[in-house]
């Protein structure tokens, strides 16, 4: 009788401590949004890269991309800082994660692979509002290696795979005063949990005469396990589109949207001018190429009014194999509200 009385004693201790848990303040994992491209490449034509090869940010686009990479390169890419301050209850939409961190991605590049590095998510908000304090802090890496592989038989087609480790912490405490005295909240409580995971990325790529077809399918596979609660996986997102190119200017359109889920389905129109020359530079004997690149675009889920859609603007400077690329974007023709990323890559 004692020993039943005492293991009841234990569930009942567990069961209610596990009821206490606050839950998750993070309502779903959805990062792979056009906004949060990690490329101004991507950015400046439209938000939407499957097809277009070569950028130094194929490997986050569209894996099947690197097959048509011949050289190792090292690539980094910035957002620069968001004045404006993010409101605590928007940071639980975990989309709007990166607003004010610089650093975007950094990609080592060889032939038909990469390696990769994100900051996927970084958040720290502390808000004090009369009676209640919060405090707010998120963080999540992702490490990944992408490979790339053409077919034997039919060398227009091309497979990529991105396979990635997420690891990250969660912090969230709320408190309420009581008495002149600062007590954790009980409706919401007091959270630090830590998470690892992982995820899988596969995309497609079609070459034929003028024209490149591709297809990426985002976090496929995918699986965030947490200390003390239930795991989770990440939004999946697909993605279709393709490319066509005559001469140095390229024409794009594509479409974006959830798999299993509410659609959300964007649609990506994009141009791109290549200008290029070659010389000598004034230094030495050593031939020089240069390309001065321009890059339109917009995008959507409804075309029904200017407040509705995104446009984008990029450009590009290379000078052999040293790369500078800059793109803006804002909804709505709202300039002051525009976000800007540049990237600087080198060729090695």
């Amino acid at each position: 009788m004692k020993y039943t009385i005492a293991l009841f004693s234990l569930l009942s201790a567990l069961c209610s401590s596990l009821y206490a848990l606050s839950p998750l303040p993070i309502r779903e994992f959805d990062y792979h949004i056009p906004a949060n491209n990690v490329s101004p490449v991507t950015i400046g034509m439209g938000g939407l890269n499957v097809a277009y090869s070569g950028t130094f940010f194929d490997s986050y686009d569209n894996p099947a991309l690197l097959a048509d990479n011949d050289n190792t390169s090292l690539a980094m890419s910035f957002r620069l800082k968001n004045s404006s301050e993010m409101d605590f209850y928007e940071a639980l939409s975990i989309s709007n994660a990166l607003k004010d961190k610089q650093l975007k991605y950094i990609s080592l590049i060889t032939r038909n692979a990469a390696w990769s590095y994100q900051p996927v998510s970084s958040i720290n908000i502390s808000k004090l509002e009369g009676d209640k304090n919060q405090y707010y802090d998120y963080q999540l890496d992702k490490w990944q290696i992408s490979y790339s592989g053409r077919d034997k038989e039919y060398r227009a087609i091309t497979a990529g795979l991105n396979l990635k480790y997420l690891n990250g912490r969660l912090v969230r405490l709320s408190q309420i005063r009581q008495s002149n005295t600062w007590i954790v909240d009980p409706n919401e409580g007091f959270i630090d949990e830590k998470v690892n995971g992982f995820s899988s990325d596969l995309g497609l790529s079609v070459k034929q005469d003028a024209f490149t077809w591709g297809a990426s399918f985002y976090d496929l596979f995918s699986r965030l396990y947490w200390e003390n609660y239930d795991s989770d996986q990440l939004d999946r997102r697909a993605a279709m589109g393709f490319e066509y190119k005559r001469n140095n200017l390229s024409l794009l359109a594509g479409l974006q949207g959830r798999i299993a889920k509410e659609a959300e389905t964007t649609f990506h129109f994009g141009l791109v001018q290549d200008w290029n020359w070659e010389g000598r530079s004034s230094l030495s004997d050593n031939p020089v190429t240069q390309n001065l690149i321009l890059r339109l675009g917009m995008y959507s889920d409804k075309f029904n009014g200017t407040q509705n859609i995104t446009y984008t603007l990029g450009s590009g400077y290379y000078y052999n194999l040293f790369r500078f690329d800059f793109a803006l974007s804002n909804q709505g023709m709202r300039l002051k509200d525009s976000e800007y990323i540049f990237s600087l890559g080198v060729g090695l």
